[in-house]
């Protein structure tokens, strides 16, 4: 019997897509919350060509998300947010992570209108141009997120000496969020270097280093 939590929202969520490689045997939803969790057995052709046996996957349905590495290419500056993530601390790393403004879509509504929206609702700033980075599955071994991401143009805040804007988040979730402006260079050193945990951050920066003397031509910088 799947398992309801009440007051909580619903998503909508398809099942698992036709394709000719791939035999759904079942398909159980075993948990209903605000992101499902699905039990499929299914066999799927083997790179030799023949079926594989029965296998059993545990699918974690949270659907298509966005997030945006905000860049001010007159500064040269990035602005990142820092929040607490109990599952991190779970695996034994600091709970307190350096990310992007990110979100699942709402229902009806596309990647780059979900980037916009968090990119306000999380730093109150308003991106005036996005480029597209790519589509990145963010735990492919068990969830079904494919997250786009994007550059996004804005205006650098002013920040204090140690880059601090301020804090945001929804006050009901008793979420907290910092807001802070970095130099494109330290950032993109520190992703470089692997000091940040957050895959999705990292990936934005590295192709920040990549791109960046492009992208200042192209937005003004």
């Amino acid at each position: 019997m799947p398992l309801y939590l009440p007051g909580m929202p619903h998503r909508s969520f398809p099942s698992l897509p036709a394709h000719s490689d791939v035999e759904l045997l079942s398909e159980q939803r075993v948990w209903s919350g605000r992101f499902p969790l699905d039990v499929d057995r299914f066999r799927h052709r083997r790179f030799d060509g023949a079926m594989s046996g029965e296998r059993t996957w545990e699918v974690w349905r949270r659907g298509p998300a966005a997030a945006v590495l905000p860049y001010d290419p007159s500064a040269d500056a990035v602005v990142l947010i820092e929040q607490f993530r109990l599952p991190a601390l779970m695996a034994g790393v600091d709970p307190v992570l350096v990310e992007l403004p990110a979100g699942l879509c709402d229902e009806g509504e596309n990647a780059e209108q979900t980037a916009r929206r968090e990119t306000m609702e999380e730093m109150g700033l308003a991106v005036d141009a996005l480029r597209r980075i790519g589509g990145f599955l963010l735990t492919p071994g068990g969830a079904d997120e494919l997250c786009e991401l994007f550059v996004g143009r804005v205006r650098a805040p002013a920040a204090g000496p140690d880059g601090i804007v301020g804090h945001a988040g929804a006050v009901d979730e008793h979420e907290e969020i910092r807001v802070r402006v970095l130099p494109a260079e330290s950032a993109i050193a520190s992703a470089v270097a692997g000091q940040m945990c957050n895959s999705v951050v990292t990936i934005g920066l590295l192709w920040l280093a990549a791109q960046r003397a492009a992208l200042r031509r192209e937005w003004g910088g």
